[in-house]
């Protein structure tokens, strides 16, 4: 009995909460945006779904694009540590990152070395990833996978499996990332792979099974800090209390129902499904309803560049998003994305999903203005002011 009790107070002191300290990169969106390269980018995307549409066109992981990536945290991978940059993202469920026979649009990034790893073993089945922009293709392999940088403080995760690439597409080219950390259901994982989170609480390695995320607001400055994970814990130093959880309809993706939308004079009081993703830059939603929002906002569009622009110095009353009995109000601060001193973007972009599936994408505005705590274990959402002015 004693052993039974010694053996279960170890459990209870091995769980833990962890914080990841994430940086603001901006995103290639922006940054094609300011050097006139947008639409040219866009055009090129469309050519090539007419080339591939049944690529294209019914793709695993289709709310994602590689230029919409911001927030960044690291990652180690093996015993001893090999270091990556990687994009933790809530909306895909699968860990990846370069191997030494990914040659093209690879040179830049960290590489994973089996070799030189004592807790590797071997896998070896194939995996391809496409995202809605882009793809990822190569073998799988079980390692220790550590949530945090070298020298601090780190999650460390044993037997995950995660994707080797050895092919990414150009869409990475220039992306500060080595590859990306998908933190949604294992229901979502191309070939079913455990998500390492997912591993973690599996293993009981946290106190809850939830995790928290805090965004800093963005400006113009690049390679700075950016927010914080807190992995099995609420977040009690930048988050207020939860005001309202709200189940989640599918535990796919981070995905529950909205009852509307609303910005000064224009709302939409219909019934949605949307996702919270943090990868993504801008918030998504069906082409009417945005045009709705930003036209309330005082945006105008630029077809070619698919992109609502705003007046830097404007005011636009907050936007109004209906969630469960409360009312969620994302500010001008939240809402006006710089492109340069002088151009400014409406954070909102037309996304119609086609099909079955989310129809709005609540990215990064949403989660600056509100922390976002994704509680696995109830399937369900939390929400709570961020406590940054």
């Amino acid at each position: 009995m004693r052993s039974l009790i010694l053996l279960a107070l170890v459990g209870l002191i091995s769980a833990a909460v962890h914080q990841q300290k994430l940086v603001w990169k901006e995103s290639d969106r922006i940054k094609m945006i300011r050097n006139g390269q947008w639409s040219a980018y866009l055009e090129h995307k469309r050519e090539m779904r007419a080339v591939a549409p049944n690529v294209f066109g019914s793709l695993t992981q289709n709310v994602n694009d590689f230029e919409d990536l911001e927030y960044l945290g690291n990652i180690t991978i093996g015993t001893p540590d090999q270091q990556f940059v990687v994009v933790l993202d809530t909306g895909s469920s699968n860990l990846w990152v370069p191997g030494p026979s990914c040659k093209t649009y690879c040179s830049a990034k960290h590489k994973y070395q089996s070799g030189q790893s004592s807790t590797y073993v071997k896998n070896g089945q194939s995996w391809t990833i496409q995202y809605g922009s882009g793809d990822a293709s190569g073998i799988l392999a079980q390692d220790t996978v550590k949530f945090g940088a070298t020298g601090g403080s780190q999650l460390a995760v044993p037997k995950t499996t995660f994707g080797v690439a050895s092919h990414i597409s150009s869409d990475f080219k220039n992306d500060a990332t080595d590859g990306i950390l998908g933190l949604a259901f294992t229901s979502l994982a191309v070939d079913g792979v455990v998500p390492p989170l997912i591993n973690a609480i599996n293993q009981g390695l946290l106190d809850q099974p939830i995790f928290t995320v805090w965004l800093e607001h963005r400006g113009f400055l690049d390679n700075v800090a950016g927010g914080v994970f807190t992995y099995g814990a609420l977040d009690a130093t930048n988050c207020g209390p939860i005001i309202a959880y709200q189940p989640l309809s599918s535990a796919t993706y981070y995905q529950f129902k909205v009852a509307g939308f609303a910005l000064g004079t224009y709302s939409h009081a219909k019934s949605a499904e949307v996702i919270s993703d943090t990868g993504t830059s801008f918030l998504g939603g069906p082409t009417s309803v945005v045009a709705g929002l930003a036209k309330a906002a005082g945006a105008t569009y630029h077809a070619a560049d698919e992109t609502y622009y705003i007046d830097c110095n404007a005011t636009p009353s907050p936007l109004q998003i209906t969630i469960g009995s409360n009312v969620y109000s994302i500010q001008a601060v939240n809402l006006i994305v710089p492109i340069s001193k002088t151009k400014c973007a409406f954070a909102a972009f037309p996304f119609d999903f086609g099909g079955f599936g989310p129809s709005w994408i609540l990215g990064d505005p949403f989660i600056r203005q509100y922390c976002n705590t994704y509680d696995i274990g109830n399937k369900r959402m939390g929400f709570s002011q961020s406590l940054q002015k």
